[in-house]
């Protein structure tokens, strides 16, 4: 009984009181019209790219086909690849023409203390020459034509210092299906972009598929070097940005998306396991608590309601009902059938398995694995916590 009162408060506490996470429709930028501008900044896009020779053509076909009146330039930062990201960069940059300046450069050796990706991003921001804008955007991702335009727009008009839009993942297999939409779902838990955009708020969250940042706020809180360790960039650079004083907002968007897709569950286990123990700061109370949040919030309901005695199913299936409800509008913005929002504890299993592995895997000193390079290492007896 206790257990089935204490599930139904948090619920009533996420679905009433946490941002209003759920309202899909509110961060949805497609919905929105921003007004134009009569000058525009300019703006010069950063591309990291490790290993992304299935995607990076039709990556930097999309930036060049960008109409955007304002004067935009492209900067792809080659991370030491090994399947001919460079080569394919610089044809599809030839393909191009004159209209957009694409320059695909190779990134330096990689400095202690940095994580790949903000090095990559690094390289980049010192070879282009000082914009108004930066705008990061991953090698794996095809924007929409208007995408820099509306961006822009937002910022100027909104007076915001980094502007970003979750991109849409692919969900097209039954394992993308069954976790990709609660991906979404848990990061918006996390982050409401209500309580992002909120000065008063210490909530900051970005998403890395395309954030466009101020230059001025870069400087202002010191450059990339100010996160260079982080793994978990995005947010941390929307963090560095925030508690500077600086104005955020993230939105959601159809238009642009990305084109990494996953084989199994497998792949998507390692995509969750990558950066979950790095979200609870490396620490094992916080691990814990997460394992048994989780249990409690997303799979006790479902257990609960089988229960005979109405004190126990009631509340359970109450909170198991208010879980469908704030699920089912991501599963419509995935487009797929209502059916699925029941399953979303089973998702939940998923994520604590996953995140438990990312632990193990930081305790082994393989943290944060991508692309060859392990991200976040376990550090020896009396060292500081090392990052690379």
């Amino acid at each position: 009984m206790v257990l089935a009162a204490l599930s139904l408060l948090i619920w009533l506490y996420l679905f009433f009181l946490n941002g209003h996470f759920w309202q899909i429709w509110i961060a949805d930028s497609d919905a929105q019209r921003v007004p134009p501008l009569e000058n525009w900044p300019s703006v010069t896009a950063i591309v990291p790219a490790r290993n992304e020779s299935a995607s990076i053509e039709a990556t930097v076909a999309a930036l060049a086909a960008q109409d955007y009146p304002g004067r935009f330039s492209v900067v792809v930062v080659d991370d030491h690849s090994e399947d001919g990201t460079s080569q394919l960069a610089q044809k599809a940059a030839a393909a191009a023409g004159t209209q957009v300046n694409v320059d695909v450069r190779a990134a330096p050796p990689l400095e202690a203390g940095w994580t790949g990706k903000l090095w990559a991003l690094q390289a980049g921001v010192d070879a282009a020459n000082p914009p108004d804008f930066f705008w990061f955007t991953d090698a794996d991702v095809v924007h929409a034509p208007e995408t820099l335009h509306k961006l822009v727009s937002r910022a100027e008009r909104d007076r915001l210092d980094l502007t970003s839009l979750m991109v849409l993942l692919k969900a097209e297999s039954f394992a993308e299906k069954s976790i990709i939409p609660p991906f979404l779902y848990f990061f918006l838990m996390l982050y409401p972009p209500r309580w992002i955009a909120n000065s008063k708020t210490r909530t900051a969250g970005a998403a890395g598929g395309a954030m466009l940042l101020r230059s001025s706020a870069l400087a202002r809180i010191g450059g990339l070097a100010a996160i260079r360790g982080e793994v978990i960039d995005d947010c941390s650079l929307a963090r560095a940005v925030k508690k500077s004083g600086g104005r955020i907002w993230m939105g959601l968007t159809r238009k642009s998306m990305s084109l990494r897709s996953y084989a199994g569950f497998g792949e998507l286990r390692d995509m969750v396991a990558r950066t979950a123990f790095t979200q609870l700061n490396y620490s094992a109370l916080p691990l814990f608590g997460t394992l048994i949040g989780l249990l409690l919030t997303f799979v006790a309901p479902v257990a609960l309601a089988l229960s005979t005695n109405p004190i126990v199913w009631a509340p359970a299936l109450l909170a198991w009902c208010l879980m469908c409800a704030s699920y089912l509008p991501t599963v419509v913005y995935y487009r797929l059938s209502p059916i699925w929002s029941p399953f979303l504890p089973i998702a939940a299993i998923f994520y604590a398995y996953a995140t438990f592995l990312s632990a193990v895997r930081y305790w082994l000193g393989h943290g944060g694995q991508w692309k060859g390079r392990a991200q976040a290492k376990k550090p020896s007896s009396g060292d500081s916590e090392i990052k690379i």
